[in-house]
């Protein structure tokens, strides 16, 4: 019995530790893998692709209604009983009209639209080009959601690196610190000196703190945004990779954004949507022509006179027109909704080319803006890390006061920080600048 407790609480102590360790386990993931993980999980997408197949589903639809249309009708009735008319005759008795209670309908009838003035046509013409731009609009939501991705990816790329450069500020200044109080023990430096490095110490943990939340917010921002659970300890791998060459054209990019911009494509289709809903109100001043067929089977069929109390089959086909001759133009005032509703979406299409315009030539300066703050920003780490190491050497031999010391460590700390925040910044405007030409 002893035995078998025992092994019960080994198995749920293992159990345990193995969560535990699992929880625990760190999620290294690369840009490219981030943004497969996202688009996999992400329920705007899942919305956005449910839109498409109704948008399709739809356009199919209404090609329906061009087709012959076949319908199915039966019944059964049962009457109550009456007299049967019955023609007297010295011939003899001649039953006209026998009562029949049961009565069984069975009706087949196919229809055809012949001309129903383009609204048909015009239908389906809207509805494909309304598939169409919702199949745009989900290209939209694809490389929208891909640009959030990204900006959470570099976030947590630049909070980690900030981290480890306060950490090794941290490191720096403890050295420091041990140093000052050396001196201070052989009586080179004051009890001053040594405050004032445990100041910038107490200073540089509160930053300590500071970044590993932000390394924490911006890991769960990543994880939320990808859809994985938000405990999830995920680290990024790719680095920043900068590019050498040039730059293009601004006139260039602005072209590509106007041939690659889903929304602008989107909102083509709409347009021609909109010229085909003119065309859809206009229908209303046309005849509507429809051919049509029957077939009945019934007991008793009303045709046959006089009637049985068996089944028989007829049939009929038929020619027929519908004209609203007079509506009170309303007609009228349904191509004038139309028109207007395609002159909103024209304005509109001026107004999102503007505003892609706008946005393509920001994100262009800000990229040549972020690349040249990389360079101005490698170049300051440079200088600070020799200004380090040269008042460092001396401050050990005496020839550089304390508070020198603590200026450099904390000049090298804002350059370094400041290099990161340059590379993080130029991955960020380089993915704004491709979503915003399409990419």
């Amino acid at each position: 019995m002893r035995s078998a407790f025992n092994g019960i609480l080994i198995f749920l102590l293992t159990g345990i530790l193995s969560s535990t360790v699992f929880a625990q386990e760190t999620r290294k993931l690369s840009l490219e893998e981030s943004i497969q993980i996202g688009l996999e999980n992400s329920e705007l997408i899942h919305s956005s692709k449910m839109k498409v197949a109704y948008a399709e589903a739809k356009w199919s639809e209404v090609n329906t209604y061009r087709l012959p249309s076949l319908k199915l009708n039966a019944s059964y009735t049962r009457l109550s009983e009456i007299e049967p008319f019955i023609l007297n005759t010295p011939f003899g008795n001649f039953n006209i009209s026998p009562s029949i209670v049961n009565n069984y309908n069975v009706k087949l009838s196919l229809q055809q639209p012949i001309f129903t003035g383009f609204k048909l046509s015009s239908s389906s013409n809207m509805a494909e080009y309304s598939y169409e731009a919702q199949k745009q609009e989900y290209t939209k939501d694809e490389q929208q959601l891909i640009l959030d991705i990204k900006n959470a990816y570099w976030n947590l790329f630049k909070m980690t690196r900030v981290k480890s450069v306060v950490d090794e500020n941290i490191d720096l200044i403890k050295a420091h610190l041990t140093d000052v109080k050396n001196f201070f023990d052989n009586g080179i430096s004051t009890k001053n000196d040594v405050l004032k490095v445990q100041v910038q110490l107490a200073e540089a943990q509160l930053r300590q703190i500071d970044a590993d939340n932000g390394v924490k917010l911006a890991r769960s921002n990543l994880n939320n945004i990808i859809g994985l659970p938000l405990s999830t300890d995920t680290e990024v791998q790719s680095e920043v990779a900068i590019e050498d060459q040039l730059v293009p054209d601004l006139d260039q990019l602005t072209e590509q954004a106007m041939e690659n911009r889903p929304e602008l494509k989107a909102m083509d289709f709409r347009l021609k949507a909109g010229e085909s809903g003119v065309t859809l109100a206009e229908s209303g001043w046309y005849p509507q022509i429809y051919l049509a067929g029957n077939y009945y089977y019934s007991r008793p069929n009303q045709r046959i006179f006089p009637a049985e109390d068996k089944f028989n089959d007829t049939w009929d086909v038929s020619v027929g027109l519908s004209w609203d001759i007079w509506n009170w133009l309303a007609t009228s005032d349904q191509t004038k909704q139309a028109e207007a509703q395609y002159e909103q979406v024209k304005d509109g299409y001026k107004s999102l080319k503007d505003g892609i315009s706008l946005e393509v030539t920001q994100n262009y300066l800000n990229l040549l803006k972020a690349k040249e703050k990389i360079s101005a920003a490698d170049q300051s780490v440079h200088q600070s890390e020799e200004n380090y190491r040269v008042t460092n050497e001396t401050f050990k031999n005496g020839l550089a006061l304390n508070s020198d010391l603590l200026d450099a460590e904390f000049a090298l700390l804002q350059a370094k920080t400041n290099y990161i925040q340059a590379i993080a910044d130029y991955e960020l405007a380089k993915s704004n600048l491709e979503k915003s030409i399409g990419k």
